[in-house]
């Protein structure tokens, strides 16, 4: 088991791809949303927040990803790689994760394929999202220590 912490340079990472909403709204499934994505029975209509709140909101919920993460990859990693694996499994949701070839091919020390792996990871509700790709291409670069 590993024991590592999310860097600050995976956190702008997520922060980027999930943009930043200073007041409470509601998405596209009428659920009340505010900051980098947080969702909880405790936003209301009109609820605002600070910058800073957004980001404590946002490690708070980042940390299943990282405790995930950490369990279920044998192997040391690298920060990258960590950080990578963090963004993904927060987005993609910790059982996905889990039942992944991503983490197979990780915890088999397979990484070229593990990055491949990313790619694959594109849809949203059976079709090719480009915001997807974009993220995903992020991943797997920052995976590949070749993120800037």
């Amino acid at each position: 088991m590993n024991t590592m912490s999310y860097s600050d340079a995976g956190l702008r990472m997520t922060k980027g791809f999930e943009g930043l909403r200073l007041d409470a709204y509601q998405d596209v499934a009428g659920v009340w949303t505010i900051g980098y994505g947080h969702t909880g029975p405790e936003l209301l209509r009109g609820m605002k927040i600070s910058e800073a709140d957004a980001t404590a909101l946002l490690r708070a919920d980042v940390s299943a990803a990282v405790t995930c993460v950490n369990r279920a990859v044998q192997p040391a990693l690298t920060q990258a790689q960590f950080d990578a694996l963090v963004d993904f499994t927060f987005n993609v949701g910790t059982s996905a994760f889990l039942k992944s070839s991503l983490l197979r091919y990780v915890n088999q020390g397979q990484m070229g394929n593990a990055a491949a792996q990313f790619l694959l990871w594109v849809n949203a509700g059976g079709k090719r999202c480009e915001g997807l790709v974009r993220r995903r291409t992020a991943e797997q670069a920052m995976f590949l220590g070749k993120a800037g």
